[in-house]
Parts: structure tokens; sequence; C-alpha cells
């Protein structure tokens, strides 16, 4: 027979797993992992709008204010305020997963890239290491700029949302995870 303080700690644990809050044990709710596209923003504000949550432009820029309603919307629903769009936020503010998924990555040009000026070797191999981190780039990073750092680059700038131009902006380099100042500077 076990000693009365095993029993005891034994009991207490029990009663501490049976007293836990349900959404303690529960899975966390599917979460986007990548930014909302400014259409699917758009999208996601004018149904928050409809709910009365959103006073904004339905404009494409997720700001503080439509952080705000989503976490409203989410309360007043009696969901999980995750602070984050979820597959049971999209499907109750009645938005198809489609419409909030970037449009699917574009096959490789064939032609070369000219190569961005006034970019080092050491730049580009820069930007392909993070491309190739981010799983946009699956070449061996060699510091030449060919159509294959081009099209992994405008995927990149297309999968967050930004202008896929292709062209190694402050804002680009940034999301990046470079430095925008000195791109030949190891990522942070």
């Amino acid at each position: 027979m076990p000693p009365m303080s095993r029993l005891l700690g034994l009991a207490l644990i029990t009663a501490v797993i049976a007293a836990a809050p349900a959404w303690a044990q529960a899975p966390a709710p599917l979460s986007f992992v990548q930014p909302l596209s400014p259409s699917a923003a758009m999208v996601v504000q004018e149904r928050l709008r409809e709910a009365g949550v959103y006073m904004g432009a339905a404009d494409g820029v997720w700001g503080p204010e439509s952080q705000t309603a989503l976490d409203r919307f989410q309360q007043a629903r009696g969901m999980a305020v995750t602070g984050s769009m979820n597959l049971a936020t999209a499907q109750a503010l009645g938005v198809g997963l489609p419409r909030l998924l970037p449009p699917p990555a574009m096959p490789e040009p064939a032609a070369a890239a000219p190569a961005p000026t006034a970019l080092s070797p050491v730049a580009v191999r820069n930007v392909q290491n993070r491309l190739r981190a981010l799983g946009f780039y699956r070449a061996a990073p060699d510091g030449l700029w060919g159509a294959g750092t081009q099209a992994a680059l405008e995927r990149f700038q297309r999968g967050r949302g930004l202008e896929a131009n292709g062209q190694i902006n402050p804002t680009t380099a940034q999301a990046l995870g470079l430095n925008p100042s000195n791109l030949e500077a190891p990522a942070r």
C-alpha cells in the first residue's frame, strides 16, 4: 500500500487537472501564419463593418483599428480572442478561406532577370539566404541575381502582401529580416 503522502499527492494532481479550465487543455485554434493580403484585409474589414464593430475605411490596411474590431467581434461572438484571423472567425464572418489566402505561386520565368543595380554579391547572397530560410528560394545561394532569385523575391512579396515588383526596397528588406540600410549585414 502506498504511503499516505503519495495518495495525497495523486489526489492533489487529479484535483488540479480536473479543475483546469477546458480552454487550457484545448488545442489553439488554427490561425493564419502570414499577414492578410490587402484584398483579404479589405474583405475582413467590410465584414467587420457590417457586424457593427469596425467604423474605419475598408482600405486593406490592417492597423490598430482593424485589430481592435477583430478582437471585439471575437469577444461579442463568445469566441476565443486570439488577436488573429482563424478558421472559426472567418466562418463567423462568412468569409471563405480561399478569399483569405494569397494567390498561388507563379511558375518561375525562364528568362534571366536583370540584376538590381548596386547590389553586391554579398547582399544578393544575404537576400537568397533569407528567401531560402523562409521557403521561397530552393537553389544554393550563389550571390548572383538570376531568374530564380527574382521569382522567389516576387513570391515572397506577394505572400507578405507587399507590392510584388521584385525590387529590394526598405519595406521588403525589413520584411526579409535584413537591415534596409546595409543589405550586406547579417540577418537579424
